[in-house]
């Protein structure tokens, strides 16, 4: 029974060590290297770059990214995808992505219920919280706090698009 018990021991401190250095490895990285890292991040980075907003997410910040998961982006209407990244539709990639930055170092902790936050784009995002969920303008995070060098990143299930472009 006590070897069990050492075993469990050992066994946590070691999976409590490896979660360290994943934090430790996020942190060391910059908003651009840890979005290229994450498998659920490509249509992002490839967007990212097809906006030439690679050097301006990789500068000081800092940053807050509302950043959708791969999935978010395949959910767009058909066709919609194809368009932003087009050359000359770059100026609505860029309004696109940048409707997803907000300037500084934003922590789940502090966000609240009907919260507006002026994002780099211009336009508001706006803050819901309910049922242990937090909301970005209808995107839900489904992974908060993830730190970077220059800021932090809140993966979102969803792509949030300018109000001035719903028109």
């Amino acid at each position: 029974m006590k070897t069990q018990k050492l075993r469990n021991l050992i066994l946590g401190t070691v999976v409590a060590l490896f979660a360290t250095i994943n934090v430790a490895k996020a942190q060391s990285n910059d908003i651009v290297d840890l979005a290229v890292g994450n498998d659920n991040l490509k249509t992002l980075v490839a967007a990212v770059k097809a906006a030439g907003l690679v050097e301006t997410l990789k500068s000081t910040g800092p940053f807050t990214v509302f950043a959708p998961t791969d999935a978010a982006f395949a959910a767009l209407p058909a066709g919609t995808l194809e368009m932003l990244l087009k050359p000359e539709n770059k100026d609505k990639l860029v309004a696109v992505l940048t409707y997803h930055v907000v300037s500084g170092k934003v922590m789940s902790t502090d966000l609240s219920n009907g919260q507006e936050a002026a994002t780099v784009q211009g336009e508001k995002v706006k803050v819901m919280m309910a049922n242990g969920k937090v909301m970005i303008s209808g995107a839900t995070v489904v992974a908060a706090d993830v730190k970077a060098s220059n800021g932090v990143v809140h993966v979102i299930d969803k792509v949030i698009l300018p109000p001035s472009m719903m028109k």
